[in-house]
């Protein structure tokens, strides 16, 4: 087992290095500065990514939607998220509007981005967590190591297609990729997946890259405790005779209704690794599971994190303990909207957020076992992966598929 530096300790490393004490103190009510930790970039892996070694080994790719690492890179990682019809569908003109509603959204997202330190964090957790689950699996699982760590971002650098001619000139023959969405959704695990299918197609025609899929893992034991945990040292923020009373509200990024009424498995997913968390804290608080993130007028899947706050505080009930439950690393949505719109603008003392899981030990020992499980199975993908959602029309997808679990 890993050895665990305590959570408070890698907070005053990791804050003071990125953030310093008057950013958030302006920005946040004191109950929540001194509740926060982990929440902003880590120090650089130690390793470099990616690397061959003759083509032995393992490469583990850690998928992931991105973040702009740079307030000038936000217009392009605007444009190719909404020019993706897996996450945000627009119908058949997309290739027309996306590009418009990028123009449109980018000032105030570059704001946004400006306020929380000038990029997103999640290129430098993503790599840190690659490298040190990599290194982990090298002593745990040596039958398939070398390990070689990689991240392909969807929408922000490192792009998924420069990681794969990056593993191509790095000569590397089998491949594993690892979604960073604990729950499938066809939005974002599965655009990651047509981005590497689509990819394979057109780099790697003559398939010297052997892929495997670790396609979904909402409640893994090892994921289930580190969240766990981290709502326990929330806990201990408040007063112990409040304690029992605060509301648990998990927050996961949320869905078009076009898509849930599709059959996406992603709703029950969340809900699974929510009930999964509270068995494991023994339902000692009320709790609830909600959603945020929506982008555009068509109706998306509700309750809305930020209404349910709203309404919660018209009640009375202050002392709530939001949840990033579908978000593993830090980014603009957590560090923007739910720490700043939602949160200092609440200018309640009682609600605050855990951490999130980032670098915890915990959690990249849940990364290297979930790894450790799929390698030892010997298998392609999950049973889930080869089922369709069943209003699902896409030849993509039924191609997608196809392609990763070998036919089945």
């Amino acid at each position: 087992m890993a050895g665990r530096v305590p959570l408070q300790q890698l907070s005053r490393a990791s804050t003071a290095a990125a953030f310093p004490s008057s950013f958030f103190s302006q920005r946040l009510p004191a109950s929540v500065v001194a509740a926060r930790s982990l929440a902003t970039a880590p120090p650089p892996a130690q390793s470099p990514l990616g690397g061959a070694e003759g083509g032995k080994g393992t490469a583990i790719v850690l998928l992931n939607m991105g973040g702009p690492s740079a307030v000038p890179e936000v217009h392009d990682f605007l444009s190719r998220l909404f020019a993706d019809g897996d996450l945000i569908p627009l119908g058949p003109l997309q290739k027309y509007i996306g590009p418009l509603i990028a123009r449109r959204r980018a000032p105030k997202i570059e704001a946004q981005y400006s306020i929380i330190g000038g990029g997103s964090p999640i290129r430098r957790w993503s790599e840190l967590q690659a490298s040190e689950t990599c290194k982990l699996l090298n002593k745990l699982h040596p039958s398939t190591a070398p390990h070689k760590p990689y991240v392909a971002f969807r929408y922000a650098a490192p792009l998924t297609e420069d990681t794969f001619l990056q593993m191509k000139a790095d000569g590397v023959r089998r491949a594993v990729a690892f979604t960073q969405y604990p729950q499938y959704s066809c939005s974002t695990t599965g655009s990651s997946l047509n981005e590497l299918w689509r990819l394979s197609k057109k780099l790697d025609a003559e398939g010297q890259i052997e892929w495997s899929v670790i396609d979904r893992w909402p409640t893994h034991k090892g994921f289930v405790e580190a969240v766990a945990r981290h709502i326990e040292e929330g806990l201990k923020t408040y007063a112990e005779e409040d304690r029992g009373k605060v509301v648990l509200l998990f927050s996961a990024h949320s869905l078009p209704m076009s898509v849930v009424n599709r059959g996406d498995p992603y709703p029950a997913e969340v809900a699974a690794t929510v009930y999964a968390v509270m068995q494991r804290l023994n339902f000692k608080n009320p709790y609830r599971l909600v959603w945020q993130s929506q982008v555009g007028p068509s109706p998306w899947l509700g309750a809305q994190t930020s209404n349910t706050v709203e309404e919660y505080v018209k009640k009375g009930q202050t002392n709530l303990l939001l949840i990033p439950i579908a978000f593993t690393s830090d980014h603009i949505e957590t560090l923007h909207e739910l720490d700043l719109e939602i949160i200092a603008e609440s200018k309640q003392p009682g609600i605050k957020r855990t951490e999130s899981l980032n670098g915890d030990p915990l959690f990249i020992e849940a990364l290297v076992d979930i790894a450790k499980t799929h390698l030892e199975s010997q298998g392609r993908t999950s049973i889930q992966m080869a089922l369709r959602c069943p209003m699902c029309k896409s030849e993509k997808c039924a191609e997608q598929r196809k392609f990763f679990t070998g036919g089945k």
